[in-house]
Formats: structure tokens, C-alpha cells, sequence
């Protein structure tokens, strides 16, 4: 049973229902060039506007840093988020004070408002207390619906839900509990593949997973660091030698956890990092001083997708190479579509998520066939790092205080 309350918990027939989204959406112009987030919150929205809520929108948009910049106005986005929805969105350029208070008053019944960019509001990254009071003002219960934003300890993340009777929405449910298959309860064995250019960026990662998994991927540039530790000599290829001992002393680690780590067993190396140059693919110990690492080789793919052939469970994070520049992109793509049809098949439960792994699944074209694909970035990665992201535990202390 999920330690936070869902819509199923909240009786919110004529109540004002505050639902914190995340619209923070990429603009072209005045523009929504990109809906996903949209798309993503109506399920939500539709669901509590059937059930004659009153619908109050809470998002940031940009880094205002509480200062009040037009150009970040959500105004925009109320008319898209209308276009999406199917129904009228209304706005107001307040998210506190009078002018909120009687838009929220105004409301009938079923209506859905946006209140303008929290971050216009200094109090919102502080959580500052007053205006955590002046948003709770507005509602009868609160909807936590961006997973993407609840790495965040905010005022309208984390300061409202210890306010009001709080709940997640459905996005942010889907969101945990494909989390959980993947890392609470496993169906095993599990698979992780974690990629990118650098240990650094992903220490926390890796050192969670090889308590998660049974099998972890290591690529990217990532891999480069791994090879080095173990003597090799990688030529110009990526890599921190400085985390030399880190990358041992992680191998170590997995292999007391018994959680096998997979490197490359081959490699794609060229003389430039530009697109389509020449290549050679070769043992990871025979790249030449003036050559570099930039893709995981055929032999390694397939290696890797045997194994996942007798998994359950696959968690990815980052490419296994350098997919935004062709041909190393190779890697990535064919393990991915592999990964995608034993999904399909109903052999494997995938999750994957951060912005780089979205971007390469769809170069893929193997996102729509995987389990669950998160574009949540920050609070995904957190998440797999085995933190505790503050609009999620507002939500569990939530439905623990009013049990």
C-alpha cells in the first residue's frame, strides 16, 4: 500500500482542489512548442473537473528569482493548457493576496484556474512560511502532480502539503509506482544501464544500484574511467582519472554485493569526435594514444542484451555512447530497441528516465514501447540515487497525519 493518499482518498465535490503541476514548458515565442507536460497533467485535471472540483493550477516557470519577468509569465500557457484539456482554463496574475483570493472565489463548480509563476513569489524557493500560508488559503486539499519538481523543498512542493489534506495526483503516482517496481520491489534478476560522460555526475547513482541490481551497465564516458582503473590504456578518450580509485573501489562493491558490473568488451574508436568519421572497433585495450573511446562495439551489445534476455526488471539512465553524433549512437539504439521488444512481449518491465535517456530512447523510436518513461531529470535522477525528494515525503508525513 502506497505511504501517500491518491485522488481515491479525497472526497472534492464543490471543494477547491490546489494542484501543483509542472508547466514549465518550452516556449517558442508565446508559443508552447512542446506539450508533453501539458498532456501529462490532464488525467488529473479531467478527473477532479468530472468529479465538480474547483481547480486551482499551481506552476513555476523559468528562474524569475522571485522577481516578476513578463516574458515568464504562465499567461500563455493557460490558453494551451485549454487547447489540451478540451475546456477553458482562466487565468490570474497573482498566486497570493486579493486579486487570487477572488479569482479562486469566482469559481464555479467544475472550472479550472491557473494562478501565475510561483517563482515570481521570493517566498517560493525559500518555503518561506507566509506565502506556504497564503497558497494553502486557497485551497481544501492539496494535489502534489510534478514528480519533476518534487526534488524541490518549496513552498507550493513541500511547505502546503504540511498545510492542507494532501494527495498525489496521477501522473505523480504512475511516476512512484514504476519507480517502485523498478527499485522498492523488483521482479528480479534487475538490470541496470547507467551511461554518461562522467563518474562524477553519477557516483550516488551507481553506488545505489549495486545494492538494487543484479546486473549494472556501465557506458558512456563513464566506462572510460572504469577501464582506466583497471590499467588500460584508453588514448584522448573521456575520462576522470582522479576517480580512478572510485571506479575500483565501486567494482569492489558490486562484486561483494554479487551484483555483476558489465564494461565494455569492445569499442568504437575514432581520431575526431565529429560526425561520421573513420572508425574501427577494438578490444578496450588496443585503442591507440591519438585514438578515442566514443561508442560500445557490436560484441559488447550483444553480450549485454543476452543478459538482459534473462532479466525482468531494467532501469536505464544514459546513453552508451556518444548518440547525439552518428554512428555513436549505435550502441544505444540497438540495445534500447531490444530492450523495447522483450517490453512489448511482455518478458521485461522497463523504466528509464533523465533528459539525455529520453532523447536517446526516441532516437530509438523505442520510448512508446518501454514500461515507463520518466521525464522528470533532476528528480529522477535523485530518486535512483536513493534520496528522499521533499514533495514526496510532504505527502507521506501528509496521509500519516491525518491516518
Amino acid at each position: 500500500m502506497a505511504a501517500f493518499k491518491t485522488l481515491d482518498d479525497l472526497d472534492v465535490g464543490g471543494k477547491r482542489v490546489l494542484v501543483r503541476v509542472d508547466f514549465n514548458v518550452p516556449m517558442d515565442g508565446d508559443r508552447v512548442s512542446d506539450t508533453t507536460r501539458l498532456e501529462r497533467a490532464v488525467p488529473t485535471v479531467r478527473e477532479l473537473v468530472d468529479r465538480k472540483a474547483r481547480v486551482i493550477l499551481l506552476s513555476h516557470f523559468g528562474r524569475p528569482k522571485g522577481a516578476r519577468v513578463p516574458e515568464m509569465s504562465l499567461r500563455p500557457v493557460a490558453d494551451a493548457f485549454a487547447g489540451v484539456l478540451g475546456r477553458p482554463v482562466s487565468f490570474v496574475e497573482e498566486s497570493r493576496g486579493e486579486i487570487a483570493e477572488r479569482a479562486v472565489a469566482g469559481l464555479a463548480d467544475g472550472d479550472v484556474l491557473l494562478l501565475e509563476n510561483t517563482r515570481f513569489e521570493a517566498g517560493e524557493e525559500k518555503n518561506a512560511a507566509d506565502y506556504a500560508d497564503d497558497l494553502a488559503k486557497l485551497g481544501d486539499f492539496y494535489v502534489n502532480d510534478a514528480f519533476s519538481a518534487a526534488h524541490r523543498a518549496h513552498a507550493s512542493t513541500e511547505g502546503i502539503a504540511q498545510r492542507l489534506p494532501s494527495a498525489a495526483g496521477r501522473s505523480m503516482q504512475r511516476e512512484l509506482d514504476y519507480l517502485a517496481l523498478a527499485l522498492a520491489a523488483p521482479k528480479r534478476p534487475v538490470m541496470a544501464v547507467v551511461g554518461g560522460a562522467k563518474v562524477s555526475t553519477k557516483l550516488d547513482v551507481l553506488e545505489n544500484l549495486i545494492e538494487k541490481a543484479d546486473k549494472l551497465v556501465v557506458g558512456g564516458g563513464m566506462a572510460n574511467t572504469f577501464l582506466l582503473a583497471k590499467g588500460m590504456d584508453i588514448g584522448k578518450s573521456l575520462a576522470e582519472p582522479d576517480l580512478a580509485a572510485t571506479a575500483r573501489s565501486i567494482a569492489d562493491k558490486a562484486a561483494a554485493q554479487g551484483c555483476a558490473l558489465l564494461l565494455p568488451k569492445d569499442v568504437v574508436v575514432a581520431k575526431e569526435f565529429a560526425p561520421n568519421p573513420d572508425t574501427r572497433v577494438c578490444a578496450p585495450d588496443d585503442v591507440a594514444a591519438d585514438e578515442m573511446i566514443l561508442d560500445v562495439g557490436p560484441e559488447s551489445v550483444d553480450q549485454y542484451a543476452a543478459e538482459l534476455e534473462g532479466c525482468a526488471t531494467l532501469l536505464w539512465n544514459g546513453p552508451l555512447g556518444a548518440f547525439e553524433t552518428p554512428p555513436f549512437h549505435t550502441a544505444t539504439v540497438e540495445l534500447a530497441k531490444f530492450g523495447a521488444k522483450l517490453s512489448v512481449a511482455g518478458a521485461l518491465t522497463s523504466i528509464a528516465g533523465g533528459g539525455d535517456t529520453v532523447a536517446a530512447l526516441n532516437v530509438a523510436q523505442a520510448a512508446e514501447d518501454f514500461t515507463y518513461v520518466s521525464t522528470a531529470g533532476g528528480a529522477f535522477l535523485e530518486f535512483i540515487e536513493g534520496k528522499t525528494l521533499p514533495g514526496v515525503a510532504a505527502l507521506e508525513t501528509s496521509a500519516a497525519s491525518s491516518a
